[in-house]
């Protein structure tokens, strides 16, 4: 039985009679909408489509999450805007121009371009606008009760939290009764910044009305029963839209399935401030890429959204690896060769089913990779990487080599395949591409024993007679070897001859020792189209001879001279330091570890070794100084992301706070290295 469908039997089992159930995704509109995401929509299509499958109803609820506040601005948003949208960070993503001024606000651009490529995979999505509800005062009475029963959902939330073990019980008492004092589950947004940093500092006995302070220096008083431009927190909003909507099933990533995660906190809220049973919840694992780094973030500028994917995926190929993979276990896209096998795999799989050989689970993994008026026409995609290459592509004349191996097929039998093995080969294996040399290589054939060079001329002379089909000609390359080697023709000696042979001539013809079939590539392609590559029986020419030389370098033109890292002086390795005392897993949560990019970094006149770094933590921007001035240049900092040690009490040096330590290993054999991020891990992410 497939995931989707032991799933969707639970949910059937939880409520037989419901008329229609609700299978809900949401996702905040953050920047594009990336692949990892897309699993949240997948996984509820799948068991969208498993209870219809069962004969009932169902529908694939989705909500827009355009209400959140903004906390950082997405790398592509910020090459078009550069740091004028910084003032947007705590405003609603509704409330924020479109960067490029095609769509009515920022949510709207991506949320556009998200609903475009679900049309492909044909996903039909019920979409909610919280930004809509919340300002239409939908959810008015589910917000005044959240304040109400205030002090309950703070217990709940509360309980999971990791206590100080070094407080005093009298100490966590008082340090409980201020928060519980102090909190509030909504958040006003300011009507003179717009922005969510305003803090409640009142609220009438009725939990109508509050009090509240921003920090652009705005005060004022909100009703909540006329004044919607309000919002609950995430743990609150949560389980208060399951109810509202009717939620029977929800998937979400693994840090929402955590112990303490989002679920665990929201399904308690559920059920004991909104009286709701929480819906069937199933969490997933992260998705990985292959052949290609980076965090798939939304905001981080990887952008490696459905649309990106379906350059080089069909897209029954993405929904089939989403399905044959359980929530729970992780996957990769590939941007290697690990792609073709994919492909390879998956044309098994439909070409099974097809012929009815297949069994029970193929048949509902490939279930749920049908879309509505499309058919996918199995041409080998490896056969089309390595022959397209060769034929530049050129329709026509792939058309004749597929006739010519056998395989007849048609431009449009393989048209949905073509430009995404030209794009992959392209983009993403560009050491694969097959071209025909541009003349004879006589620096290789030089370099060849006399036994070699009588190999490649009788394959010339061979290829030049003709009269030979596919196999045969295969059956003709693994025999020259044998005609120049007699003495070794039923010898295992032969094979690395054989192998050798080979490869000299991919070397002669393309470049490289390695390429397409060799058989196959020799038979596919037009002969007169390197036969003269093969053929050395006259002198290298005066036109070969200036190919072969080397271009002259252009004269450097004059440039800004790089940055200089200073040196410090090495030496040899320090003594290795015995591992000091142990420490628990509750000492260690209590660091807190995140990764910062480095806005700004600059010395200090006062100071022969620190550099003044000003960092963004994900939150905010910190000034952290660091005695690194003999070991970096602040020019070669800017832009690099490292781990600093976030909650360390601020300590003033050269009469700047510096808050915060960044990671370093520090050795006199090396100096000082500090621990670099990759690039594509978002600011504020945590380290554990």
């Amino acid at each position: 039985m497939h995931w989707s469908e032991e799933i969707a039997k639970r949910i059937i089992a939880r409520d037989p009679n419901k008329e229609e159930y609700v299978c809900a995704a949401g996702i905040s509109p953050s920047g594009s909408i990336h692949i990892g995401n897309f699993r949240d929509v997948v996984t509820s299509y799948f068991v969208a489509r498993a209870l219809r499958k069962e004969g009932k109803k169902a529908r694939l609820l989705f909500s827009w999450d355009e209400y959140d506040r903004c906390r950082k601005i997405p790398a592509n948003v910020r090459e078009v805007v550069g740091d004028s949208y910084d003032k947007y960070i705590g405003c609603p993503y509704v409330d924020i121009p479109d960067p490029w001024g095609t769509h009515e606000n920022f949510a709207k651009h991506f949320e556009a371009e998200f609903l475009e490529s679900m049309k492909k995979f044909g996903i039909e999505l019920d979409c909610r606008y919280q930004a809509e509800l919340y300002r239409s005062g939908a959810y008015t009475e589910d917000i005044l009760e959240a304040l109400r029963k205030r002090g309950e959902i703070f217990e709940i939330l509360d309980s999971f939290k990791t206590k100080d073990p070094d407080k005093t019980p009298d100490e966590l008492c008082a340090e409980h009764d201020a928060e519980k004092a102090a909190y509030y589950p909504a958040t006003i947004f300011c009507p003179e910044c717009h922005t969510d940093f305003t803090t409640i500092t009142a609220l009438s006995d009725d939990c109508e009305t509050a009090t509240y302070t921003c920090r652009c220096g705005h005060s004022g008083t909100f009703h909540f029963r006329t004044d919607h431009n309000c919002k609950l927190s995430w743990k609150v909003d949560w389980p208060m839209r399951w109810r509202h909507e009717g939620v029977d099933f929800e998937p979400g990533g693994k840090d929402h399935a955590a112990p303490t995660g989002s679920y665990s906190n929201a399904k308690l809220v559920s059920k004991k401030i909104f009286g709701y049973e929480p819906p069937l919840f199933q969490g997933y694992e992260f998705i990985g890429i292959k052949g290609l780094t980076g965090k798939m973030s939304g905001s981080s500028g990887l952008n490696l959204t459905p649309d990106a994917l379906l350059k080089l995926y069909q897209p029954e190929i993405i929904l089939w690896l989403y399905s044959k993979t359980e929530p729970t276990k992780a996957f990769d896209f590939c941007f290697d060769d690990g792609i073709l096998r994919q492909y390879f795999e998956f044309d098994k799989m439909l070409s099974d089913c097809r012929a009815g050989t297949a069994n029970d689970a193929t048949k509902s993994i490939l279930y749920n990779c049908e879309i509505d008026g499309r058919e996918i026409i199995t041409v080998p995609m490896g056969l089309l990487v390595q022959l397209g290459s060769i034929v530049d592509f050129n329709v026509p004349m792939l058309e004749t080599v597929f006739r010519k191996i056998g395989t007849p097929y048609t431009r449009d039998q393989f048209a949905d395949r073509l430009d995404r093995a030209r794009y992959w080969l392209e983009q993403c294996a560009p050491d694969q591409v097959n071209r025909l040399r541009s003349h004879r290589a006589w620096d290789v054939y030089n370099a060849l024993s006399a036994e070699e060079k009588q190999a490649i001329a009788i394959l010339h002379d061979r290829i030049q007679v003709g009269g030979y089909d596919l196999d045969g000609l295969n059956t003709i390359l693994y025999d020259i070897p044998k005609q120049v080697y007699p003495a070794l023709a039923e010898s295992k000696e032969l094979r690395p001859l054989q192998s050798a042979f080979f490869k000299a001539v991919y070397r002669l013809l393309l470049g490289k020792e390695q390429g397409p079939r060799l058989y196959l590539f020799l038979y596919a392609i037009d002969p007169a189209r390197y036969l003269g590559l093969l053929d050395f029986s006259y002198p290298e020419t005066e036109a070969e001879k200036a190919a072969d030389q080397p271009e002259a370098a252009p004269a450097p033109a004059e440039s800004p001279a790089a940055p200089v890292t200073p040196e410090a002086p090495l030496g040899e390795a320090d003594p290795v330091e015995p591992v000091k005392p142990q420490i628990t897993l509750d000492d260690f949560a209590k660091l807190d570890l995140r990764v910062c990019k480095i806005l700004k970094a600059e010395a200090v006149r006062k100071s022969h070794s620190c550099l003044k770094l000003t960092l963004s933590d994900g939150l905010g921007e910190r000034v952290i100084m660091s005695s690194i001035k003999a070991y970096y240049s602040p020019e070669e900092l800017v832009g690099k992301k490292i781990i600093v040690i976030a909650n360390l009490k601020p300590n003033r040096i050269c009469n700047i706070n510096s808050c915060g330590m960044l990671l370093a290993a520090t050795n006199t054999a090396c100096g000082c290295k500090l621990l670099f991020a990759d690039d594509s891990v978002p600011e504020g992410t945590q380290i554990h």
